[in-house]
């Protein structure tokens, strides 16, 4: 059995649900929820804070700040708790309230950025705040997960190698798109491994991580109202956008199975399934990362005034949430063949793929 005595050593890296009874599609959701922070943040969380520690720019009167929608926010207040430091999350109203009470709990503060931008985003407003925050105190440290490459490196050396001693026939990869270091390090990973493996990243309406147009997105975790630095397209072969509201019938459809999985994980589910029911999946080995558990989402996607205030009445009918299969995503055209072919391939847009860089972010953060 394992015995810990920091919360960070602890996470369930073996856990898979096999989605085909649910939705009638062989899918394995890799869960990431079962560890003391509750989310895959607890993995960028500590590299991030660890590289920190080796280069020396953490000390024992440091004072943590990042900007968060909640999951990296909680993880980083559990191993501040756990090492002594002091943390500030900056976040908007779009942080589910179980969330904000759960850093506090664990010692830490929560600023909430009220003004929302031009393109429906919070994060530039969140990141002027840190950036005059670092500029007035050099007590702070802004670890930066949107630049930092420790973000990506964590996944690179844990979760795809966790994928890879699994499934060593693994054919297509379904991972969220936030800001991009789960995509990126297990991409960079199978993009080198003994077999190609076709790599879908799953985005929301309205976020412009990928190009598109800006709009309104409500569920926190995927999406980004800005180019996440962190992505490189060309080791991206594929990405479908799903609407919040397949997000919320994909939640609530495996909520009815029992499982009770986060937004991001609806997401994920929702656009995966669209894609495994457009091809020929039979003969295919397909993993899709499911982020977080469903318990901070209980008073958004599971609260029924909440989602009909938001979304309409129609977004909860029974038919629609039970109905045979997934509901569409909406897909770019897809860049290789369902049955993965080696060899590097640009994702459906055009924009100049932008390698993660490794130098230290500027603006405040070390």
């Amino acid at each position: 059995m394992p015995v810990i005595s920091v919360p960070y050593a602890f996470n369930e890296e073996q856990l898979y649900v096999d989605l085909r009874s649910i939705f009638g599609q062989s899918l394995f959701l890799k869960c990431e929820g079962f560890n003391f922070a509750g989310s895959i943040k607890l993995k960028a969380a500590t590299e991030m804070v660890e590289t920190a520690e080796r280069h020396g720019v953490l000390t024992p009167n440091s004072i943590l700040v990042e900007s968060s929608s909640g999951n990296l926010g909680v993880a980083l207040s559990m191993i501040a708790a756990s090492k002594g430091y002091r943390f500030l999350c900056v976040t908007d109203s779009r942080c589910n309230l179980s969330t904000r009470l759960m850093m506090e709990a664990l010692g830490s503060q929560v600023h909430i950025i009220a003004g929302q931008e031009a393109n429906g985003g919070f994060l530039g407003a969140r990141i002027e705040y840190i950036r005059a925050l670092c500029a007035s105190d050099d007590r702070y440290v802004w670890l930066s997960q949107y630049t930092n490459p420790s973000n990506w490196q964590a996944h690179y050396r844990k979760t795809a190698p966790e994928i890879a001693r699994q499934f060593p026939h693994l054919d297509v990869l379904f991972v969220g798109a936030g800001t991009t270091g789960t995509l990126m390090g297990c991409a960079r990973y199978f993009r080198e491994w003994h077999r190609p493996v076709h790599v879908v990243a799953l985005d929301s309406v309205g976020s412009v991580a990928f190009g598109g147009t800006p709009g309104r997105r409500m569920i926190p975790g995927l999406g980004m109202s800005i180019r996440p630095p962190l992505l490189d397209e060309s080791y991206v072969d594929e990405v479908i956008r799903v609407e919040e509201t397949d997000t919320i019938r994909a939640c609530r459809r495996l909520a009815r199975a029992g499982f009770l999985f986060g937004g991001s994980t609806g997401t994920v589910v929702s656009g995966a399934m669209g894609w495994l029911a457009r091809h020929d999946a039979r003969e295919l080995t397909a993993v899709a990362i499911a982020p977080d558990l469903g318990e901070r989402y209980l008073d958004t996607i599971y609260q029924t005034n909440w989602v009909q205030d938001l979304y309409g009445e129609d977004v909860l009918n029974p038919d629609t949430v039970t109905a045979a299969s997934c509901p569409a995503a909406r897909p770019g055209p897809p860049v290789r063949s369902p049955r993965p072919q080696p060899g590097p391939q640009r994702h459906e847009h055009d924009a100049q793929a932008q390698a993660a860089s490794g130098n230290r972010p500027r603006g405040g953060s070390w």
